[in-house]
């Protein structure tokens, strides 16, 4: 069903109207872009193709740097072109399809940084019963209820947004389409449809980051029973994996556990999650870890030999 309004397509006002500073943020954003790319797929490329890397907690890094491809791939392109080429309308089809995909994957990358702490509990406070409770199957399992998790919220996000009336302005002042933005330009009262949209994002960060912090505290708290090295290997990977989760969740919480409003600062917040995040995991997961480090030179010699 067609929802009932007049507008066709949205214009995106963008970070800045300036000329000149738009020519600076298009060679940022495009280096940030590249660099997302490259190092999320050689994290993919490495871990199916090592035989070093079968453990869980590769299967699952392997899995972020996958969803981090699609969800960056959702938002930067845009944002590029429209940075280099002034032209910042989206169309009310493409607005939503990109609505979608950055709900489903930022979705299940909530879920799934939640899975990985999990994994990391497992390992660190019970080693002796990790192989038996972190299966194939059972990683297999929690990957797709990761996805399962993020298809549904972000379901109910576009079905909240989709049928609503856009009879007035169509300019979102935003680089993005998103919730609310969106809801600023419909022209009823949307009250309840912004609890209901805080419910569905701001809620899920909230109890998922809280949920975090307990794992990881647990976590911390049994290092104790560990000799120096387990210990600062364990430190090591939870510190990259703490710092991946505070960078992304403090600002999703801050821009969804609150009611539908709008604030200046909300573009350079998204910036952060939806641009830098994506680019950041690969070098903290890679740059603190010496068996993917390793992995990938052999990779890279295998492919300079053949």
């Amino acid at each position: 069903m067609e929802p009932r309004n007049n507008v066709t397509y949205f214009v995106l006002l963008g970070l800045s109207e300036n000329p000149k500073v738009q020519k600076g943020l298009f060679v940022l954003f495009l280096l940030s872009y590249v660099l997302t790319m490259v190092g999320n797929l050689l994290i993919v490329m490495t871990v199916t193709t090592s035989n070093s890397l079968g453990s869980p907690m590769y299967f699952f890094l392997a899995s972020l740097s996958f969803v981090d491809i699609i969800y960056s791939s959702a938002i930067s392109p845009k944002l590029i072109s429209d940075l280099f080429f002034g032209q910042n309308t989206i169309s009310f089809k493409f607005c939503m399809t990109q609505l979608f995909t950055e709900h489903f994957f930022g979705g299940s990358e909530v879920f799934l940084l939640l899975v990985m702490a999990y994994d990391r509990y497992v390992a660190i406070c019970k080693p002796l019963h990790y192989s038996t409770i972190m299966k194939q199957w059972v990683c297999v399992v929690l990957l797709i209820l990761s996805w399962i998790g993020g298809f549904l919220h972000s379901v109910i996000q576009l079905s909240t947004i989709y049928g609503l009336p856009f009879c007035g302005p169509n300019i979102i002042d935003h680089f993005m389409c998103d919730m609310y933005p969106l809801l600023k330009l419909v022209c009823i009262d949307t009250y309840v449809i912004g609890l209901l949209v805080m419910a569905n994002g701001g809620l899920i960060c909230t109890v998922v980051f809280i949920l975090l912090l307990i794992s990881y505290g647990v976590i911390l708290y049994s290092l104790k029973n560990l000799n120096q090295e387990g210990r600062w290997k364990a430190l090591s990977t939870c510190g990259s994996h703490i710092t991946v989760v505070v960078s992304f969740f403090v600002p999703c919480i801050f821009m969804y556990a609150r009611p539908a409003k709008t604030f200046p600062i909300d573009k350079m917040l998204s910036v952060f999650y939806t641009v830098i995040t994506p680019m950041m995991n690969p070098l903290i997961y890679t740059l603190r870890n010496s068996e993917m480090t390793n992995a990938m030179k052999k990779l890279w010699r295998r492919k300079i030999i053949s």
